[in-house]
């Protein structure tokens, strides 16, 4: 499970070792260039699929005594719930953005788990584009939130927290505005893709230089096998900060929700 496609593992050229490098992650399915439509989007696409099928699935035969399928999902609903939504959010606000947390929250963790679970080996988030697209989603809506409760000029003089002295508002209020403009959805969608990025490339430099190693002398072969321990173990750590990227990146955009509802700032 922790091989890489063999398009996506870099060449030797000679007796050298070719690092992978930003390559890895244009795979092409349809088309070239710009307009290309990559393994990335079919991947997407099929996460949606999947996701609706298990959700279906489970929830099909709901009854009061739960089956194991029912209690897995009621546990993992009940965390994007309770954990992020209502306590980001507060108990008067949360319920109407519950839908959007966990449907946020699945969609990350399964196209970030996409990363390490054979046949896909890369995981979507890890091409800029779809942070970038999942960050705007989140940028819309709790602008759109926070200008629906306060209107516009509202929304405004709620950025700036109350018994400031009048000279330093309109300071405070600049930096606010860039900060809800352009730090927030930068740095949410650049978080995501940096450790998404950063990680497949680890694994797979592991698997390429156990593999290469494989193809030099008896020393390097017997460096094959701790480098592919090591592939191993940056396979089970991924996997543990795939998951925590989703969850901060929900939990982020809960707050940023609950920011724009709040009584105060």
């Amino acid at each position: 499970m922790i091989l890489a496609s063999a398009q996506q593992l870099p060449m030797a050229s000679g007796d050298e070792f070719v690092a992978p490098g930003s390559e890895i992650f244009w795979l092409p399915f349809i088309g070239e260039g710009d307009w290309a439509i990559t393994e990335q989007m079919i991947w997407g696409g099929v996460s949606v699929i999947l996701i609706c099928a298990a959700l279906i699935m489970l929830t099909r035969n709901v009854s009061i005594v739960p089956s194991k399928g029912q209690f897995l999902f009621e546990g993992f609903y009940n965390f994007a719930r309770n954990s992020i939504a209502r306590d980001m959010i507060g108990s008067k606000h949360f319920m109407r953005f519950v839908p959007f947390l966990f449907a946020l929250f699945t969609l990350l963790l399964v196209n970030n788990w996409f990363g390490i679970l054979p046949p896909v080996m890369n995981p979507t988030y890890g091409r800029i584009g779809f942070p970038i697209a999942a960050a705007l989603v989140v940028y819309v809506i709790y602008h759109w939130v926070g200008i629906k409760r306060y209107g516009i000029k509202g929304y405004f003089a709620h950025m700036v927290p109350d018994g400031l002295p009048g000279w330093i508002k309109p300071a405070i209020l600049v930096l606010e505005v860039i900060t809800y403009f352009i730090t927030r959805p930068l740095t949410l969608a650049l978080r995501l893709f940096g450790n998404m990025f950063a990680g497949h490339i680890l694994i797979v430099l592991f698997v390429s230089a156990a593999a290469y190693f494989l193809t030099q002398g008896v020393v390097f072969k017997l460096l094959a096998i701790p480098t592919f321990a090591m592939a191993g173990v940056m396979w089970l750590f991924e996997a543990l900060i795939q998951a925590l990227q989703a969850y901060v990146f929900t939990l982020l955009a809960a707050s940023y929700i609950a920011g724009a509802v709040a009584e105060d700032h």
